[in-house]
């Protein structure tokens, strides 16, 4: 009995999750990194204690943003790396993947990525905003991380295929948040070409590169 209620309030305890971060996804939709803990609370149709109760402060709210997107954007690029076509056209794939989804939501993205522009003129410092350096850049090196399992997974590098692996699926990360960065910002040309742009870049080697044995294939 004891044990049935807990599971009970277990999932009573992360339905409740889900729906305050479903709040906060909305609030960020329309404010980006400007989103408050009050707004967030206010959504919801809570006190902003509640709100700390379930996540503790901004940063673990943050956190748990962070973990919901990057898990959503993640099994995107699988997709789209696991999808029937040639090497070439599934590296544009998830190129573009990673690309439709910052430009779907730029809000969000400004909100993860950009938390330095969150701070309101007032608040006091626990609710200022996120620092870049403390948040994005864990986020970034989740996906570094993955990238890397999955080149040495599926590609045959040779000696040392597993420093080789990190070093690509880190260098990749890193360009396509630079590149797609600057491209949001300023839209300079049309998300095709920018696409079609960073593939010619990424293909000598890749295009090189043999499929390992036994693996699934690139």
């Amino acid at each position: 009995m004891e044990t049935t209620q807990r599971t009970d309030q277990q999932r009573s305890a992360e339905q409740r999750r889900r729906e305050l971060l479903e709040a906060a996804d909305r609030v960020v939709l329309r404010e980006g990194p400007g989103a408050s803990m009050n707004a967030i609370a206010a959504e919801a149709g809570i006190t902003k204690p509640i709100l700390y109760r379930h996540f503790g402060d901004k940063g673990g709210l943050y956190a748990a943003l962070a973990k919901r997107h990057t898990d959503a954007l993640l099994a995107s690029l699988r997709d789209a790396l696991d999808a029937p076509a040639e090497r070439r056209e599934r590296v544009e794939a998830t190129l573009d993947t990673y690309l439709a989804a910052i430009e779907a939501r730029p809000q969000v993205y400004r909100f993860l990525m950009h938390p330095s522009e969150a701070a309101q003129p007032g608040e006091q410092s626990g609710e200022s905003g996120f620092d870049v350096g403390l948040h994005s850049a864990p986020l970034l090196r989740r996906l570094g991380e993955e990238l890397a399992e999955v080149i040495e997974e599926r590609v045959d590098l040779g000696p040392q295929s597993t420093q080789l692996a990190r070093v690509w699926g880190h260098g990749i990360v890193g360009m396509m948040h630079a590149a797609g960065d600057w491209w949001l910002g300023e839209r300079p040309c049309s998300r095709a070409e920018l696409v079609q742009s960073l593939a010619d870049l990424l293909w000598g080697r890749l295009a090189a590169a043999g499929n390992r044995v036994g693996g699934p294939g690139f």
